[in-house]
């Protein structure tokens, strides 16, 4: 069988396939499509206050750089403030963690996932949005709460109660 080559993936800056997940920014670099599932890059903005409750994935490794601002890290094994130019690796085993914004400018993040398949779960919960742009955090009721856990399970997540760290 011939090994095929597959050809290098190149976005210009306002590039890609941006999404209001709640009610952060996040840009799809490349996901499994185009890495034949081994990995997904994403570029989170997160506005001040912004960042996703906690939640658990067990069979995806997380790794988020802080390219500018800054985010606290809350999981199970305590909270870290991540500044520009740190790096925080979620192992994969389903630890629980979130992170959020506390300052009053945005965060930029780089996140990388292996294998590749969260940017599935984001493209499912995400409204398309134009890069840099913002929708207010959505209303989640019941109803919403129910549905939102129904897709996680289906991508591997695990969505938790905003208290669940504490």
């Amino acid at each position: 069988m011939e090994n095929q080559k597959r050809m290098p993936v190149t976005l210009g800056p306002q590039a890609g396939h941006s999404l209001s997940v709640v009610g952060d920014t996040y840009r799809i670099l490349v996901g499994g499509k185009e890495t034949g599932g081994a990995f997904a890059a994403i570029d989170m903005l997160i506005p001040p206050g912004g960042g996703p409750g906690p939640h658990a994935h067990p069979d995806f490794e997380e790794s988020f750089f802080v390219v500018d601002g800054e985010i606290e890290v809350r999981s199970e094994a305590g909270t870290y403030v991540a500044q520009k130019g740190s790096f925080v690796n979620i192992p994969k085993g389903g630890l629980i963690h979130s992170f959020k914004n506390k300052t009053g400018h945005n965060a930029h993040l780089l996140c990388t996932v292996v294998p590749a398949g969260l940017e599935l779960f984001f493209e499912e919960i995400g409204k398309p949005v134009a890069p840099g742009e913002f929708l207010p955090l959505p209303e989640i009721d019941d109803e919403a709460a129910r549905k939102l856990q129904e897709i996680a399970q289906r991508h591997g997540q695990r969505v938790y109660p905003p208290d669940a760290l504490g």
